[in-house]
């Protein structure tokens, strides 16, 4: 038996390291356990050939706090962020193309050729989804209040969130309250006339999901997606320099620098509980080791798949097994002998993320496809090349490119992942091709990752990015359930803090640095 730490933190994604520095940094004695042998989660890349070093299944890096950066000293540890001009480069089936630049009034010229009313609404629609994100910010920063009994603190909470409400303006406020619940496909379409504006702009509210951009709650998640960045209304496209698994090794370091332990191969098969109180865990290997709190940033069901069931008891059994987890996201790898020639583009148009989504209905049936088990046929992308601002990811004059293949749902209806698995990667290609001719004769190696292998490589349960549906059921203080949203999760000593947790997914350190400011608070 292991005595003598004051927390554990199960999971060495970005989430387990930022929790574990923040936690490390206030002088406590931290021990972060992973159970593959980096650390990661889903920053974790990897050679997919020779030279070639590909992304892991978040492509990009700009949402990450920048507290958190400033905070755990980053860039002294060798983070350096790599922020193109470019945001989205968006191909149409008719060899047409729009760009959406960090420049607003630069996107608004491009669009103009297509629409000279979408153009001239552009420049207002992304002000506005930066006032509206604004708000996001501080709702994203806040720890969910107790609604049962709710605390001073709550209420200073609940204050400061009215202040920031009210700073935002009679008329921002009104239209942040009619914004959050709504479809994106309406926030954006009653901005926007030319679905080729529409469609790339829609599909970012839906991106890592299993619902279409109809699904009511899909504006709170795009509008999410450009809280606390630069994102504006076509998203970050920011790169780590090194690739993202430099960001994790960036992250493991910081940890350790402030004396945060990291052991990788370690896999937590127990949550050891003591009177109804979690105290420590068992490994894989049969060790115990005792802590004052632990912190796991696994997703939810997993995390409560640790704990005895009598601890647990039917009830709260019940009720963690209607946590909505259903994955619908694949990837797909390439390594690449040149750059791909796509119509209408430069190299410099290349640089950001590539979407392909010709329109809000062409989202919505790929993501219907999933919902009936099945690949989509016609799907939609989002790829990326990261080598274009980092030649360092691969060999000379060659690229790798990283395609997030929406969507693929975890449990298929006919078939299995063994069969299927390389028909994502010819569906992705032949995509790609419509708009890039000749790409598959570029083609050096090539890897299909699998909503089935992130959730047994990856320990995604559902194979969920997100750990849970980012919908308005699972949203600030009922995510992941109503009265265990802040942080502090069914059991005493056991703390969520993954995605799962508010706010949610992606690159932004968020759910961590919430979660270790009430561990720090009860310790």
């Amino acid at each position: 038996m292991t005595t003598g730490h004051d927390v554990v933190v199960i999971g060495g994604g970005h989430n387990g390291l930022v929790a574990g520095a923040y936690l490390a940094r206030a002088g406590k004695k931290v021990l972060i356990l992973e159970r593959a042998g980096e650390v990661g989660g889903i920053l974790r890349g990897g050679e997919l050939a020779p030279g070639f070093v590909a992304p892991g299944i978040a492509h990009t890096v700009g949402r990450l706090r920048r507290s958190v950066i400033a905070d755990l000293k980053l860039e002294r540890h060798g983070f350096r962020a790599i922020e193109p001009d470019v945001r989205v480069f968006a191909p149409q089936p008719d060899g047409r193309a729009i760009t959406f630049w960090a420049d607003a009034g630069r996107t608004a010229e491009e669009i103009r050729a297509l629409s000279a009313k979408d153009a001239d609404a552009y420049v207002a629609f992304d002000r506005k989804v930066r006032v509206l994100a604004s708000f996001v910010a501080h709702i994203d920063a806040a720890t969910p209040p107790d609604v049962k009994v709710p605390s001073i603190a709550d209420a200073i909470a609940g204050l400061k969130l009215g202040k920031a409400f009210r700073d935002l303006g009679a008329k921002a406020g009104r239209e942040t309250i009619r914004a959050l619940p709504m479809a994106v496909a309406d926030f954006v379409g009653e901005n926007f006339e030319e679905e080729a504006v529409r469609g790339p702009l829609a599909a970012r509210g839906v991106l890592y999901t299993n619902v279409g951009p109809w699904a009511a709650g899909t504006a709170a998640v795009y509008l999410s997606d450009s809280a606390g960045s630069d994102g504006g209304a076509p998203g970050q496209s920011t790169f780590a320099e090194g690739g993202t698994a430099e960001l994790a090794r960036v992250l493991r370091r910081a940890a350790e620098s402030f004396g945060a332990q990291v052991r990788t191969g370690a896999e937590v098969m127990e949550l050891l509980t003591r009177d109804g109180r979690v105290v420590g865990v068992r490994t894989a290997t049969g060790e115990t080791i005792e802590a004052r709190a632990v912190v796991s940033t696994a997703d939810p069901k997993r995390t409560l798949r640790l704990v005895d069931p009598e601890v647990l008891g039917p009830h709260m059994v019940w009720r963690a097994g209607n946590i909505r987890q259903p994955g619908a996201t694949a990837k797909v790898d390439l390594a690449l002998g040149g750059l791909p020639a796509f119509t209408g583009a430069d190299e410099d148009r290349l640089r950001g993320r590539i979407v392909i989504a010709p329109s809000i209905d062409h989202a919505e049936r790929a993501k219907d496809a999933s919902k009936y088990g099945q690949v989509a046929e016609e799907p939609w992308l989002e790829a990326t090349i990261p080598s274009l601002t980092d030649p360092s990811l691969a060999p000379d004059g060659k690229h790798v490119m990283s395609v997030l293949f929406e969507a693929a749902p975890r449990h298929l209806r006919d078939g299995d992942w063994s069969s299927e698995r390389e028909r994502v990667g010819d569906v992705a290609v032949r995509t790609l091709e419509r708009y890039a001719p000749g790409l598959g004769e570029l083609i050096e190696a090539r890897r299909v990752i699998t909503p089935e292998d992130l959730e047994t490589e990856y320990a995604l349960t559902g194979g969920h990015v997100y750990h849970a549906e980012p919908g308005l059921d699972q949203f600030f203080a009922w995510r992941p359930l109503n009265g265990h949203a802040r942080y502090r999760f069914v059991v005493d000593g056991l703390y969520l803090a993954g995605s799962g947790a508010h706010p949610g997914g992606g690159i932004t350190g968020g759910p961590a640095a919430n979660a270790a400011r009430a561990i720090l608070k009860d310790l």
